[in-house]
């Protein structure tokens, strides 16, 4: 019971996270097998359509555009701040801070992971890991995305009788802009509004507001 308590925020998301796609994927069967109705063609099992293109598209679209965002977020957050908001850092500290204040090398703690008591590439790694992990997916699930519309597109596109398209024409082309482009301006958009939002508006013991009582001016402070 204590590991389930000490993990629960997690477990909560890791549940959600595999209901969402779950049902996406049996959502996504019914309209793609309507479609395939309305095209003469035969319904695909669910095992089918998970893996096709048409899913996979779908999913890596939506996870590069959150990875993105992560990515984004993590790296301006370094240097960019906003007065009064709980998810920025005080407008003096904006940089790389100090090896004081980031608890490194001689000014490590004894629980302090091995890597930040060291120096040279491995603790350059460390200190960047969170950054580069989330670019790297953001990548990878961008290619995922590529790829796997290429296939959808061409698939389209060979049933309208047109000749597909190479993976070149179709990372230029306006159909995979639109599919991310309309994906990140909501992430975009979602991050503004919590960390505008934040500033003047609260919520009583979320690590994500500010204490209630504290002032709007008051700067990465959290509750």
């Amino acid at each position: 019971m204590r590991w389930l308590k000490e993990n629960s925020l997690s477990l909560a998301f890791l549940i959600m996270f595999l209901l969402a796609v779950g049902g996406q994927a049996v959502a996504g069967m019914m309209q793609y097998n309507d479609q395939q109705a309305a095209n003469g063609a035969e319904p695909v099992s669910l095992l089918q359509y998970v893996a096709s293109s048409a899913f996979a598209v779908d999913v890596a679209e939506n996870w590069q555009s959150e990875y993105l965002q992560f990515f984004l977020f993590i790296m301006l957050t370094v240097w960019l701040v906003q007065k009064g908001s709980p998810e920025s850092k005080e407008p003096h500290k904006a940089g790389a801070e100090s090896d004081e204040d980031q608890q490194i090398g001689p000014h490590a703690d004894a629980d302090s992971p091995a890597w930040a008591k060291v120096r040279g590439i491995r603790l350059w790694l460390f200190s960047n890991s969170l950054g580069l992990v989330m670019g790297a997916v953001f990548l990878l699930s961008w290619l995922a995305q590529s790829v796997a519309g290429q296939a959808a597109y061409n698939a389209e596109r060979l049933g309208d009788l047109r000749d597909p398209v190479s993976w070149g024409a179709y990372v230029t082309s306006p159909e995979f802009w639109d599919r991310s482009l309309q994906n990140w301006q909501s992430e975009l958009l979602a991050v503004l509004s919590m960390v505008v939002l934040s500033i003047y508006l609260r919520q009583r013991g979320s690590p994500e507001s500010k204490p209630v009582g504290a002032a709007h001016t008051s700067t990465g402070v959290e509750g």
